[in-house]
């Protein structure tokens, strides 16, 4: 009997995503200290060679993998229903609230202080917080021609932001509830005042 094996492209795909997968994990659960390329490695069950043979530094790893996974959430924010304001609201703070939030919010704080990674988180950052308020837009359908609307869609992110952050020490999830309910009630009324 012939043993049937993937494609090694296919595993080599594969042997990426779970690197990126368990660099995200790694930053969330243990901070850019801990998350070595050896960490990840061995998180995502993948030789050190292998990670190093995918990702040739540690900052190629780090900010691919927050990439990833920005997009993969964003994937599943544009497949949201659009017709209850307050589920769209809460998705947007859930952004901001997860693991991706705070693998990201690890990165950042490195890039603050090491400078082969600041440019690169810098542009990451102003590329999905570009992605995060149009797709914001579009699910909010916000008509951002009118006075005020652009200001509110992003005061909305800026506030979500800050959810995250309050977050990361407590479980603020009955004040957060609602905090969401209160902006969508705001949303609503700016996006469908004359």
């Amino acid at each position: 009997m012939a043993v049937v094996t993937a494609p090694k492209q296919d595993r080599s795909r594969a042997t990426r995503q779970r690197l990126l997968e368990a660099a995200v994990a790694c930053l969330a659960d243990v901070g850019w200290a801990g998350s070595t390329v050896a960490v990840v490695a061995e998180r995502a069950g993948v030789s050190r060679g292998a990670a190093q043979h995918h990702f040739p530094t540690r900052e190629d790893l780090f900010t691919a993998a927050v990439e990833y996974v920005a997009e993969e959430r964003s994937q599943a924010l544009r497949a949201l229903p659009t017709d209850d304001r307050e589920q769209t609201v809460a998705a947007l703070v859930g952004l901001f609230t997860g693991p991706l939030f705070r693998a990201a919010l690890q990165l950042w704080v490195a890039a603050a202080h090491e400078d082969q990674l600041r440019d690169r988180v810098a542009e990451l950052e102003a590329r999905v917080g570009r992605e995060s308020h149009r797709i914001a837009v579009e699910l909010l359908g916000a008509d951002e021609s009118r006075p005020g609307v652009r200001e509110t869609v992003q005061g909305l992110l800026d506030m979500a932001r800050g959810l995250g952050l309050a977050t990361l020490l407590t479980d603020d999830t009955a004040r957060r509830d609602r905090v969401v309910a209160q902006w969508a009630r705001l949303i609503d009324g700016a996006l469908t005042a004359d």
